[in-house]
């Protein structure tokens, strides 16, 4: 397995392409949906493209993400990019962080600095990891895919494989979104090597293949038990079903099919892609409120991601690939996760809804429960994600 220096950088052709097609975009007529409840709301929209046209810098992201040590490998003929930035310290131990979608690696980005270099980020060096950030296969510059039967059992394997590449016979990990699911199966197939995991939201490994285990659409109730035996569980959170189902039906029926429109048109990516980082964040609601939870730079440097690679066929397959290669357990060891796991639920965060099944599912030895941050909770709160994974992963060091 040959592992090679990896440079981001999209043609300038791509660019002024992409500046062609901004410039020509025909916006539907948007009548009465300042509350977004018809899907993103037109003022708002033609607000981002304009900035995206006309003053966001892409060059400037590519020096960003240039600025840290990028790879490129393949696994079993997947193509696999990802970070890896050795930590500051004595005892700096191995961690990799898995993404989710629509996510991107870069969602990420806050937490490398503080988890490698504690010391410049409020911590002690005795915290410090060497950590391996990945795009998930078949995710921006982990293209292009030209395999089926990629999901997040699949890429735990490639995980597995890759760490042991990179010389770590054991490691921790963490992930949110796809990635906790990831995670979960590291923690799962992988516990005699995962010494820790730590999630953001509680995802049962099989999310999209069994109705009574399906965290997406709020199928996991919790016992006033369980509800007694540990409050952090429970705390009230937010189930938002509605502009949650959406994606779910298209990714897992017809990826395909919508990915013809959304790879042909940059607005309709972007517009895709906001509905979510709308819903699922942390925000107050209103035309432009997402800003409350990310930048602008933020949020179309994702889109450039998916862009540039033209990557949202293939990452929306991921659902699709979960459901017809349905999950197999590796062993019937209980609970299912036995790695010791750590979970930061957050209110905001519709996979923090239902929790007091965690308590089976996982080795379930750390909890924490905030109010700020949603589903993009490394991007939004990063520092309390930092936070949170020094405090799960010290004992276990």
């Amino acid at each position: 397995m040959a592992v090679e220096r990896f440079t981001a950088h999209f043609p300038q052709e791509l660019l002024d392409d992409l500046d062609n097609r901004l410039k020509q975009a025909r916006f539907p007529e948007d009548v009465a949906n300042e509350d977004w409840s018809y899907g993103v709301n037109g003022a708002y929209l033609k607000e981002l493209v304009d900035y995206w046209r006309d003053t966001f810098e892409w060059r400037e992201v590519e020096r960003s993400i240039n600025a840290y040590a990028n790879y490129r490998t393949e696994i079993d003929g997947f193509p696999i990019h990802f970070i890896h930035e050795k930590g500051r310290g004595p005892n700096a131990v191995p961690l990799i962080l898995s993404h989710g979608w629509p996510w991107c690696f870069w969602d990420f980005n806050e937490l490398i600095g503080p988890l490698t270099d504690p010391v410049s980020h409020g911590g002690s060096e005795q915290d410090a990891f060497d950590v391996i950030l990945p795009s998930l296969p078949g995710f921006g510059f982990s293209t292009p895919l030209r395999k089926t039967g990629m999901n997040p059992w699949r890429t735990a394997d490639l995980w597995a494989e890759l760490m042991t590449e990179l010389g770590y016979d054991n490691f921790f990990a963490h992930g949110g979104d796809w990635g906790n699911v990831v995670t979960g199966q590291l923690g799962h197939k992988y516990a005699d090597r995962v010494t820790a995991i730590h999630l953001t939201g509680a995802i049962p490994i099989p999310v999209l293949a069994d109705n009574d285990m399906t965290a997406l659409l709020g199928k996991l109730e919790t016992t006033p038990e369980q509800e007694r035996k540990n409050p952090d569980l429970v705390s009230p959170g937010i189930l938002r079903p509605r502009p949650l189902s959406a994606h779910v039906s298209v990714n897992v029926n017809e990826p395909q099919t919508v990915a013809y429109a959304l790879n042909d048109s940059p607005v309709g990516l972007l517009a895709w892609l906001l509905q979510r980082r709308y819903w699922w964040s942390d925000n107050d609601r209103g035309p432009a409120a997402v800003e409350q939870a990310f930048s602008r730079e933020h949020l179309l440097t994702l889109v450039m991601l998916y862009w540039g690679t033209e990557s949202i066929a293939s990452s929306a397959r991921y659902y699709a690939e979960q459901v017809r290669h349905p999950w197999v357990a590796s062993n019937s060891d209980l609970p299912v996760v036995t790695a010791p796991t750590g979970i930061t639920f957050l209110d905001h965060d519709m996979t923090s809804q239902a929790r007091g099944w965690t308590e089976e599912y996982y080795n379930l030895v750390f909890t924490r429960a905030r109010s700020r941050g949603g589903h993009f909770a490394a991007a939004e709160v990063p520092m309390d994600i930092v936070n949170d994974i020094r405090d799960m992963f010290r004992a276990y060091r």
